[in-house]
C-alpha cells in the first residue's frame, strides 16, 4: 500500500545539554522529563545520534530510557554508524527495545561519515563505496537477525552461520529502518532498502562544513530525491522521505535572518531560504513551506533539533497527521 505522506515530526537529541544539564550534573530525571515533553507537545518520534565526541549519550541505552518514560512516542536513531558495532549486536538491540516498548523502535542506521570517531576509535576510515557495501551487508544481517528462523550469512565483511537472533522484534514485518544519505550511491541503497530515507547533505568530507550546506539547494535536493526513485523503483510510494532540519527558526523577518546567514556559506539570502535543510519564517510561513515541500519533493517526516522542537510545537499541532 502506498505511503498517506501524511505530515509526522521528529525531534534529535544531540547530546546531554538537550536537557539543559552539563555532563556532570546530568541525570535521569532530567533525561525522562525531556522525553515526555517531545511526547506532550505532538511530536511522533525522538532520535539520537551515535558519535564519541562532546557529551553525547549512548544512543541505544538512550532511547530505552526515553521509551521507558514515555506510552506513545517512538524511539530511534539519526542514525547509528555501522562500522562502530557487529551488525548482529545492532539487530538484537534494537529488537530488544522493540520488544520493551510495544513496538516503538524506528532504525536508523548509515554508512559512517564523521571522521574524527573512527581517529577517536583507532579505526580504518575506509573510502566511502567500502562503508557503503559494508553498510548494504549489515542491512541483509539485520533481516536475516529479524526473520522468522535461523539464518546464515556469508559477504565480503560479515560471516553468519545459522544463527537464530533472538529476540524478534515486535513489529512486523520489521521496525521500520532509516537510512539517510546525500549522494547517489547511498540514495539509491536506501531507496531500495529503507522504509524512511532521510534527504542528508552529502558528507563524503567527513564533516559538516560550508559543503554540506551548498549541498542542500533546493535544486540539488530534488536531484537527490530522484536517486532514491531510482532506487526504489516500484516501491518509491511506499517510502517516507524525511528531512533534517538544521537551519531552522521562527520568526516574522526571514528574510533578515536569511541576509544574515547567508554569508557564512557563500549563498544568496533567496537560495539559503530555499535551501533543503532550512525552515525559516511564522509559524503559518513554515506551514506553507512544508506542505509546498510536500508537494515538490514527497517529504513528510520532518525533524527538529533539541534547542528548537520546543518553538515549532505549534508547527507540529497544526500539521502532524494532516
Amino acid at each position: 500500500m502506498a505511503h498517506d505522506r501524511k505530515f509526522r515530526f521528529g525531534v534529535q537529541v544531540s547530546g546531554l545539554s538537550a536537557a539543559g544539564q552539563n555532563a556532570h550534573k546530568y541525570g535521569a530525571k532530567d533525561w525522562q522529563e525531556m522525553a515526555r515533553k517531545v511526547e506532550a507537545l505532538g511530536y511522533s518520534t525522538l532520535f539520537m545520534p551515535d558519535h564519541f565526541i562532546d557529551t553525547e549519550l549512548a544512543p541505544m541505552v538512550g532511547i530505552a530510557f526515553a521509551a521507558a518514560a514515555t506510552t506513545t512516542l517512538k524511539v530511534g536513531h539519526l542514525v547509528l554508524g555501522n562500522d562502530y558495532k557487529h551488525p548482529a549486536i545492532t539487530a538484537k538491540e534494537a529488537a530488544t527495545i522493540d520488544l520493551l516498548s510495544d513496538g516503538r523502535v524506528e532504525l536508523g542506521i548509515g554508512a559512517g561519515w564523521m571522521k574524527v570517531d573512527y581517529d577517536a576509535l583507532g579505526l580504518t576510515y575506509d573510502r566511502p563505496g567500502v562503508r557503503i557495501e559494508r553498510l548494504e551487508e549489515a542491512l541483509a544481517v539485520i533481516n536475516g537477525a529479524w526473520g522468522s528462523e535461523s539464518f546464515s550469512f556469508s559477504g565480503e565483511h560479515y560471516q553468519i552461520t545459522n544463527y537464530n537472533g533472538l529476540p524478534k522484534p515486535v513489529q512486523k514485518p520489521r521496525p521500520p529502518i532509516v537510512i539517510g544519505g546525500g549522494g547517489q550511491r547511498l540514495l539509491g541503497l536506501a531507496g531500495r532498502e529503507a522504509d524512511i530515507v532521510g534527504i542528508n547533505p552529502n558528507l563524503r568530507a567527513g564533516e559538516i562544513g560550508v559543503e554540506a550546506v551548498r549541498d542542500s539547494l533546493a535544486d540539488i535536493t530534488a536531484q537527490k530525491i530522484q536517486w532514491v526513485r531510482d532506487g526504489a523503483g516500484d516501491r518509491y510510494d511506499d517510502l517516507e522521505l524525511q528531512i533534517r532540519y538544521f537551519l531552522a527558526s521562527v520568526t516574522d523577518d526571514a528574510s533578515g535572518f536569511a541576509e544574515v546567514m547567508a554569508p557564512n556559506f557563500g549563498i544568496s539570502a533567496d537560495e539559503a531560504l530555499n535551501s533543503g535543510v532550512a525552515l525559516v519564517g511564522s509559524i503559518d510561513e513554515c506551514a506553507d513551506i512544508l506542505r509546498a515541500r510536500r508537494e515538490a519533493w514527497d517529504v513528510s517526516y520532518i525533524v527538529f533539533g533539541h534547542d528548537n522542537f520546543e518553538e515549532f510545537a505549534p508547527l507540529v499541532a497544526q500539521l502532524a497527521g494532516t
